[in-house]
């Protein structure tokens, strides 16, 4: 048994040694590397296998079919293998993804990590659809590794996360998540945090971000590798300061191209009225039934209206929606449901527009103008991922065209002009507007996509290229099956800012709690602020989304003089009759004398008379209609004179009802006596029927 023993040692020991030693050689091979030099497009191939990568690693890549590097992966790989920081970017679908999860995995397996050292590795993502990406690529080439990886994104159930993430060396997460953690969860610590990876960098770095991304960041340890990749990529020296890069690597494969989106891809734009949108959106997809094709729009209200109203038109496609505002499980199901279906139309807000990879996509139609180029970028890579073919088409008003085409241009973006045929062209007008008038849920529908599209433009940065009063919004309103714009509150901006401006558009939308109302002039005349919820509920003028054409079904007959002024409709008190200065108003005012206020005591009195019942007499009658008193009830006095003394009266019927308890009590008494009889007897016979 000793000797087996002392075999089993060695044996180890030797397992141990040449591990180290692999483990020096991989890592010197690492630090020394350098890919081969080649050209963007040369036509050159880069396989994983001249890669100086474990051996896990690379049977994980060959299991899930990567074989060649793409340049951004040619150029990345070997920088983080090397340890230094990177700032990558390259076009959409150029595989980005597995430029950061190779070296992270070795890097990790160089130093033996294990779940006792905690986390290693934190991948953040904009979106969660873009980290379950993330993870569902990362269990495939990693699968061969013993690290314990968890995708650590909102809509799931905290505790149960909070219970897991202790013992994770990955976590692939969205930034709201990842602070939630940070402040709720004990024991949670990053202190041994190696690697950091921002995935659509230049998104999760802007305002929306900003605070998140601070707090987060102060909780991570200095002493770090920090990866920043994205098609559109930032070099903000604030940016790159907040995370404490050092003397990092820039990795731009597709600076020097004659274009920054892929070269296969297809992009034109088509010049048409805002009223007009619709009915090419749905003659398009009807035109194109085995295709699969991806709508962008601009909020979620929008999606939904339209998902809605086309499934009820009956199209004769498959349609699909990807919106903000679904639950986590029905976001991942139509993700899943868009990758498995070979033909199908999915309309998304931008929640889709990043780092997702649609396979198969065809087309690409913006519906409404992106924010800016890079959106439009994003946007438009969802297609032609990968040496693959697409078509990208962006909708543009009169307004915007000039200055959007002007830009995507200046960004080394080649698109053309298209125009459509006016008679191949379906009209969906009368339709909508028969679903509005069937449906009230279509109809509110309708009204908060038009409130909260106008609401998008307005809140727009670049106002070269959006102009809110530019827009029609009577010809859209009905384009959407309104009968009349709804409402919307104007605001004035800052005064700071701009003295001139004209109103700005502010939506009832969920987010917006108080509204400015339009006569503010000068400090003086505006009304005391509202305190609490309640004062700025009662001070709203326009609470709802109704059009105007309801407030003409309000009957107006009330109004004796004078028509009625616009205005009016939102007024609670309405004028009946109006008394000129010339017919007495002083005799009025003086007629008119004000109650005396009257103290605590002597409203107490009045309401104690207020208050004394008054008996109601019950009167009957005989055959004949002569009155009877039937229940008149006596006095002590009366009872007395006419029936003797009243306490003789009391104690005789006292000693009846004496008499009958007594005699009632007997008889109680004798019936118990009968029952313990009766049983002692039945008794007594199953004793003897025993025997």
């Amino acid at each position: 048994k000793r000797k087996n023993n002392n075999a089993v040692r060695e044996q180890r020991k030797k397992l141990r040694d040449q591990e180290q030693l692999e483990m020096v050689q991989l890592e010197e091979r690492a630090m020394n590397f350098s890919p081969p030099s080649t050209a963007v497009g040369d036509g050159s191939t880069f396989i994983f296998d001249t890669l100086p990568i474990s051996k896990l690693t690379a049977e994980g890549l060959k299991r899930a079919k990567f074989q060649e590097l793409t340049e951004i992966q040619r150029k990345a790989i070997p920088m983080g293998l090397r340890r230094r920081d990177i700032l990558g970017a390259a076009m959409t679908g150029s595989g980005k993804t597995l430029a950061f999860l190779v070296p992270m995995l070795e890097i990790l397996y160089r130093e033996r990590w294990s779940r006792e050292d905690g986390i290693g590795a934190m991948i953040i993502a904009p979106t969660r659809e873009l980290a379950v990406q993330i993870f569902n690529v990362l269990t495939k080439v990693g699968r061969n590794h013993s690290f314990s990886a968890g995708l650590i994104i909102g809509g799931k159930n905290l505790k149960e996360e909070q219970k897991r993430i202790v013992g994770l060396n990955i976590i692939i997460c969205t930034p709201g998540r990842l602070l939630q953690h940070m402040n709720e969860t004990p024991n949670f610590d990053c202190d041994n945090l190696k690697v950091l990876i921002l995935d659509e960098a230049d998104r999760i770095l802007d305002m929306g971000f900003k605070s998140t991304l601070n707090a987060i960041i102060e909780n991570l340890p200095r002493d770090r590798h920090t990866w920043l990749f994205s098609a559109t990529q930032t070099k903000s020296v604030k940016d790159l300061a907040r995370l404490s890069l050092r003397d990092p690597e820039y990795v731009a494969v597709h600076d020097k191209s004659e274009t920054s989106t892929p070269t296969k891809l297809s992009q034109h734009y088509l010049l048409c009225e805002l009223h007009q949108k619709i009915d090419f959106l749905f003659s398009f997809l009807k035109a194109h039934p085995n295709t699969k094709i991806l709508v962008f729009m601009s909020t979620c209200k929008q999606v939904r209206y339209l998902y809605e109203a086309f499934t009820r038109l009956e199209p004769g496609f498959r349609l699909l929606q990807l919106h903000g505002r679904q639950n986590q499980f029905r976001r991942v199901e139509i993700f899943e449901k868009f990758l498995a279906t070979k033909h199908a139309i999915m309309l998304a807000t931008d929640v889709a527009a990043r780092g997702l990879d649609f396979p198969e996509v065809n087309w690409v139609i913006q519906m409404d103008c992106p924010e800016d180029v890079a959106t439009y970028i994003h946007r438009v890579g969802r297609t032609a991922r990968y040496e693959s073919e697409g078509n990208g088409l962006l909708l543009l008003l009169p307004s915007e065209e000039t200055s959007m085409v002007t830009k995507l241009r200046e960004k080394r973006v080649p698109i053309e002009s298209i125009k459509v045929k006016e008679n191949r062209t379906l009209a969906t007008k009368q339709k909508l507007q028969f679903l509005c008038f069937q449906e009230p849920e279509i109809k509110y529908l309708a009204q908060k996509a038009f409130v909260t599209y106008m609401k998008s433009i307005h809140l727009q940065k670049d106002k070269e290229v959006f102009d809110v009063h530019a827009m029609p919004a009577d010809e859209f309103a009905e384009s959407l099956g309104l009968s009349g714009a709804p409402k919307i509150t104007m605001i004035k901006k800052s005064k700071s800012k701009n003295q001139n401006q004209l109103p700005a558009v502010l939506s009832d939308s969920e987010q917006e709690d108080e509204d400015v109302e339009e006569g503010e002039k000068q400090d003086t005349d505006k009304p005391d602020r509202p305190k609490n919820k309640a004062d700025r509920m009662f001070n709203r003028k326009n609470t709802t989304v109704l059009a105007d054409h309801y407030a003409k079904l309000v009957d107006r007959s009330d109004h004796l003089d004078g028509p009625v002024s616009d205005n009016e409709d939102e007024d609670i008190f309405v004028v009946k009759r109006v008394i000129p200065v010339e017919e007495g108003v002083d005799s009025l005012i003086e007629e008119y004398q004000p109650a005396p206020k009257q103290g605590r005591r002597q409203q107490a009195r009045q309401r104690k008379k207020q208050q004394k019942v008054v008996h109601n007499d019950k009167v009957l009658f005989d055959d004949e209609g002569q009155q009877l008193h039937g229940y008149g009830l006596k006095s002590e006095a009366e009872v007395a004179q006419e029936e003797g003394p009243l306490a003789a009266k009391i104690a005789e019927r006292m000693q009846r009802e004496r008499a009958g308890v007594a005699e009632h009590d007997a008889l109680d008494k004798q019936e118990a006596k009968q029952r313990r009889q009766a049983k002692r007897l039945k008794i007594r016979q199953r004793e003897r029927e025993a025997m």
